[in-house]
């Protein structure tokens, strides 16, 4: 499983190579953090710090996604071709 994960986002950083950064990590985000995880949070735009603002579902949801913070903002980088400084967490209330 895990290869065809890698797989998968080797393919998904190669076709996205045209897309402006914002719909690159808009793509990549379900990849990243997997897709019953991504449903609970969107992405909202890419700062000019390069800072990436996520908007989740509820304080019960930012949770999970701050602990993951550091792997997302490595793994997002990677599949998306697009340097991340960090990942900002707001939640919905």
């Amino acid at each position: 499983m895990q290869g065809m994960r890698e797989v998968l986002r080797g393919a998904l950083a190669r076709s996205l190579r045209e897309l402006p950064d914002e719909d690159r990590l808009m793509a990549a985000w379900p990849v990243a953090c997997g897709s019953a995880l991504a449903s609970h949070a969107r992405v909202m735009y890419l700062d000019s710090e390069g800072v990436l603002h996520v908007q989740v579902d509820g304080s019960q949801w930012e949770e999970p996604f701050v602990r993951m913070r550091s792997a997302l903002v490595k793994d997002l980088g990677r599949i998306a071709g697009v340097p991340l400084a960090g990942i900002r967490f707001k939640s919905r209330r």
